[in-house]
């Protein structure tokens, strides 16, 4: 990788226009002239939030990792993120954005890092505003910081045992470079969170006499590096990575997930409504630790979610992400808690979705529903229905997907509502008490054990259940061990639907048995207007080499020092 071209060709091609964040759009500049302006520095840095992952389809030609995972199917076999499932996924097809793309942004920070300190911008110092600028700049090498140990943490949890370095690597020993291992990297993650804990501010609104002017939302926070080394110690606790069982692990979980809780809520973060979730809004919820906002335009708005997951049979709707059964049948009975299956839940065989968790109704959209809502038409997703098969491209599954999306667009020519603005959920709080219930169970081996932290498992994931819009009956005491792991696996699948972690969850536990096949619903429509439901398991390729992405080939052809993840 040729480092300064990587550094000076930077251009935004899907510039990140609702952040608040001045992306500049530059090219084919050397360091010499990037030095001449304070805009062309602290564009580099700026930039490199633009190269924050988040799973709207942009890697996998509408694809979510959700449809690479029990979560949900993909209408059209053919997309590139059925290689997870269908046995194509290889070295030679590695899926590799997650490698390139991060390595790209940790040389990016290095260089900066090394190259771009100790300026004063002495043109700049009658300005009014010098000292707020002046914060911006100093504060930027603490973003790059913890924006290269983000990537980084990206890479551990993909790939395991990967190159760490952070200093710039010339082209003559990128090559040479070998694997450090992964608790390793983790470690080196969790450090560095502590370190720029201290260092950043929490928020870029109220700074006093350094009080950057417009306030800019889109920046890494001292919030965003708690939550950063909470998430990390959560996988490095892992059984996929600690393979020692290393009970140290776990109490460290606990004490990073349980302070991200504890100085958020003292500092103003809070649950809020599982709905205000997503929407145009969501980045100023006060749920929200960090959100990545999205754009194609220069206006902040978008309509290519919608584009890619509308249903077929509605205006430019293309079925894309399709919630599974596997996903629906996680929601329990509202009124007793219950799994649908359960003896005693109160489920109803011929009116399946009634008295369902609300969240249910909140992520999916199925048959019978107004969906969506700007075109104000009734899905019909049974065989022969308008958005059913066997038309081409209707859900395998039997429904569509609402989460995330602004029903309220309309993609027909005469709309005037034809885009929003989209926000990526990279932090909220309510992973946390979910990530801290886990921890202290797996700490005490015990759902109601707190374990001298002051809230239990249990008590963690009731927070959650008992939102204001949900209002699920709380977990009970007295639960065994294997009943709180299974319910609180439910629970996580049904908080974090489509957020992107299921894909990795059942990856860092080891139960990837749970991705050999997926659950469709075939709905028939009967004479009398009745529907008949019948589930369908359709079988999906499952290697346990999977628990790793594979390095791509290429990169072992090119480093001989580089090794393959077993099995690839």
């Amino acid at each position: 990788m040729n480092i300064k071209k990587t550094i000076t060709g930077i251009a935004c091609a899907a510039l990140l226009t609702g952040c608040n964040l001045d992306y500049s759009e530059y090219s084919n500049y050397d360091e010499d002239y990037i030095s001449e302006s304070y805009e062309n520095v602290i564009a580099i840095i700026t930039n490199v939030y633009s190269m924050l992952d988040y799973d709207f389809g942009q890697n996998y030609s509408g694809g979510m990792l959700a449809s690479a995972c029990d979560e949900a199917e993909y209408a059209y076999s053919s997309n590139d993120i059925c290689d997870f499932t269908n046995g194509s996924w290889s070295a030679s097809n590695p899926q590799s954005v997650i490698w390139t793309d991060s390595y790209e942004a940790i040389q990016i920070c290095n260089y900066y890092l090394e190259n771009f300190q100790g300026m004063d911008f002495e043109e700049l110092e009658l300005n009014d505003d010098y000292k707020a600028q002046m914060f911006r700049y100093t504060n930027s090498f603490n973003e790059a910081r913890l924006l290269r140990a983000y990537f980084y943490f990206n890479l551990a949890r993909a790939y395991g045992d990967v190159p760490y370095f952070t200093e710039t690597v010339s082209t003559d020993n990128v090559n040479t470079l070998t694997r450090t291992p992964v608790l390793q990297v983790f470690d080196s993650i969790m450090a560095t969170c502590d370190e720029l804990y201290t260092e950043l501010p929490a928020d870029y609104t109220n700074l006093g006499t350094s009080g950057i002017s417009p306030s800019e939302t889109g920046r890494f926070t001292c919030y965003a590096a708690l939550a950063l080394k909470a998430r990390t110690a959560l996988y490095a606790a892992s059984p996929l990575f600690n393979t020692d069982g290393d009970e140290s692990r776990w109490e460290a979980a606990v004490e990073a997930n349980k302070a991200v809780i504890d100085t958020c809520l003292a500092n103003g973060f809070q649950l809020n409504d599982y709905e205000d979730l997503w929407g145009t809004s969501n980045w100023s919820n006060t749920e929200m630790i960090f959100v990545r906002r999205y754009s194609k335009t220069t206006t902040g708005a978008s309509s290519v979610l919608e584009g890619y997951n509308y249903p077929i049979g509605t205006t430019g709707g293309n079925s894309g992400n399709c919630p599974s059964q596997n996903l629906v049948d996680a929601y329990e009975m509202q009124a007793t808690g219950l799994a649908w299956d359960e003896d005693g839940s109160g489920y109803d065989a011929e009116n399946p979705y009634d008295g369902r968790d609300p969240r249910f109704e909140m992520t999916i959209a199925k048959n019978g529903d107004t969906w969506p809502t700007s075109y104000g038409t009734t899905l019909a997703t049974y065989y022969g229905g308008t958005n059913g098969l066997p038309t081409s491209g209707a859900t395998p599954t039997g429904y569509y997907l609402k989460k995330y999306l602004d029903g309220n667009i309309d993609l027909s020519s005469s709309s005037t509502y034809k885009t929003s603005v989209h926000s990526w959920i990279t932090y909220r709080l309510g992973e946390f008490y979910l990530n801290y219930a886990e921890a202290i169970f797996q700490l005490t081996g015990s759902a109601d054990d707190d374990g001298g932290y002051g809230m239990t498992a249990r008590e963690a994931v009731n927070v959650i259940r008992n939102r204001d819009d949900v209002q699920m009956p709380e977990f009970e005491e007295g639960m065994t061990a294997d009943a709180f792991w299974e319910k609180y696996q439910n629970e996580r699948m049904v908080e974090l639907a489509f957020e992107g972690h299921r894909f990795y969850d059942l990856r860092r536990w080891e139960e990837g048995d749970k991705l050999s096949s997926i659950t469709e619903m075939n709905i028939t429509l009967n004479d009398d207007g009745s529907y008949t439901y019948e589930r369908e398991t359709v079988s999906r390729t499952w290697d346990d080499k999977m628990y790793l992405f594979p390095i791509p080939q290429t990169e072992i052809a090119k480093n001989p020092n580089l090794t393959q993840n077993s099995g690839w």
